[in-house]
């Protein structure tokens, strides 16, 4: 009996599934919206200065950024000088668009994996940020 060879097969089911495309005014509406949060609800609450000896790590800012369909809030943290690396980025809230200018809304767990939770128009989403804050 001859062994079957596994080969690899392009699936036209998986590779027709496009993402749905976000309006210029959406996005620049978020940004937007979501930098004023950022500067005015985060940083004022989560941003205090250094410690002379750092021996955990600090927030050193809070920002937002677009990556594809998705608007991130993240936080960028100062590390030791004992640490590999002086600084990295940490992400804590995405909202993902779906289409029809609804946006999944979800948060990072800690254990490190997107937690979707509801799906929602923008405002609601902004909104939602600002009181149920994820720490």
């Amino acid at each position: 009996m001859a062994i079957r060879k596994k080969t690899w097969n392009y699936s036209q089911s998986s590779a027709s599934k496009e993402k749905p495309k976000l309006s210029e005014e959406i996005k620049e509406y978020l940004t937007e919206k979501g930098g004023e949060i950022v500067e005015k609800i985060f940083k004022p609450e989560y941003l205090k200065p250094a410690p002379k000896n750092l021996t955990i790590n600090h927030i050193v800012d809070i920002y937002t950024k677009w990556h594809r369909n998705c608007f991130y809030f993240c936080v960028k943290y100062q590390c030791p000088s004992n640490a590999h690396t002086p600084f990295f980025e940490s992400k804590f809230v995405k909202f993902e668009y779906l289409g029809d200018e609804k946006f999944q809304y979800s948060y990072m767990r800690h254990t490190g994996r997107w937690y979707p939770t509801f799906k929602m128009t923008v405002d609601e989403c902004l909104k939602h940020v600002t009181s149920e804050f994820p720490y």
